[in-house]
């Protein structure tokens, strides 16, 4: 069976599947379709979808209703990120479980509403204060769209942090016919609770890279949230051993699972010197290229990264060993390809990049140019 679809149903689809319950946004294009789809979905389901007064608010919603036990998303574009960054901090500081779509349009400030652009790639990793590491998948199928939104509220409950998924214009509003049978299926990860009995403190861990567990707001356990550094009882403090042992504990909760978190597809070929790196709605075009050289004879392989933050470093450097040239495509003028030249430079592998900031995709014609 197949359906004609875009990439914001099959969202919204994915969101409802890993029991989201909670929507706040405000409309943006390319994002205004998923605001539709959730405010028409959930009030179905029980849940709540809320056309917030601003990018603001809808951050500052998502972070209470997710304090108070529902599991929340939300979705925007690039200059909605902009408002969200101070609220993505404190879902950061507080370990608030929450999904942040990010439809990414071109840039900077409003930009092309209407036209497709990778050009928020290291805003969402980069965005807030501080520099603490946040969780971003890429799909680049509309299958994709909904396992990995299911993938994401699984990473956020694990982790206790927001998780943005990476889309643009073309993947959310573009519709294409897709086999049913192409769904994934993912496992819903529940929540873990604090148990209502005994003692509780909230931020409590006793490794850094724990997690604790979350008790909600109106539940059993008195509970404090505040933006600013806290011990682990949710008090303001100043006390360096506390303090230094909150900000490793932020970081090293994602930093020292960045393999558990790590997601790629690698399409090797024995014997190809040259590697084609992309992800998001470019890897169509890799994927395509790929196919024509293999047709004309030339060895080649290509490594789409699903995961784009934390950076998966053992997997795209397994992926250069052997190769002499990578070419990383994407829609912005080279963000991810610096994270590539960092690993490629250890391995003395060449970095090309195939880039375009007019509006228009790559086509596989403009990659296979760089294919030896």
């Amino acid at each position: 069976m197949r359906e004609f679809i875009d990439g914001s149903e099959a969202i919204a689809r994915g969101a409802l599947a890993a029991g989201c319950d909670f929507f706040a946004g405000y409309p943006i294009t390319p994002a205004s379709t998923i605001l539709a789809h959730m405010l028409r979905e959930l009030p179905k389901v029980g849940g709540i979808g809320i056309q917030a007064e601003d990018e603001i608010a809808s951050m500052g919603l998502c972070i209470g209703a997710a304090l108070a036990g529902r599991k929340v998303m939300t979705a925007t574009s690039g200059p909605g990120i902009s408002l969200y960054s101070e609220n993505i901090g404190l879902a950061i500081m507080a370990e608030v479980p929450m999904v942040i779509v990010n439809c990414q349009r071109l840039g900077p400030a409003t930009g092309g509403a209407t036209t497709v652009a990778q050009g928020d790639v290291q805003f969402m990793r980069w965005g807030t204060s501080g520099g603490y590491p946040i969780i971003a998948l890429s799909p680049s199928t509309i299958p994709e769209c909904y396992s990995l939104t299911i993938r994401a509220f699984n990473l956020a409950e694990r982790f206790r942090v927001p998780v943005f998924l990476a889309t643009d214009k073309e993947m959310v509003q573009t519709r294409a016919t897709v086999d049913m049978d192409e769904y994934e299926e993912v496992p819903v990860r529940p929540r873990q609770l604090a148990p209502a009995e005994g003692p509780f403190v909230p931020y409590r861990v006793q490794a850094p890279d724990e997690v604790p567990p979350l008790s909600p707001y109106g539940g059993p356990h008195i509970l404090r949230v505040t933006t600013s550094t806290h011990d682990e009882a949710g008090y303001l403090t100043k006390d360096p051993p506390k303090v230094d042992r909150l900000n490793r504990h932020l970081a090293a909760k994602i930093e020292a699972h960045v393999d558990e978190i790590a997601m790629v597809k690698a399409d090797i070929e024995a014997g190809a010197r040259t590697l084609l790196l992309s992800y998001g709605i470019t890897a169509r075009s890799v994927h395509e290229a790929v196919g024509l050289a293999r047709a004309a004879g030339k060895k080649v392989s290509s490594l789409t990264v699903i995961s784009l933050w934390p950076l998966p470093e053992r997997a795209i450097v397994e992926a250069l060993t052997g190769i002499e040239r990578v070419v990383v495509a994407e829609l912005n003028l080279g963000q991810y390809r610096l994270e590539v030249e960092r690993l490629a430079g250890r391995l003395g592998v060449e970095v090309v990049g195939v880039h375009r900031v007019d509006g228009e995709l790559i086509a596989p014609q403009e990659i296979l140019e760089q294919v030896r």
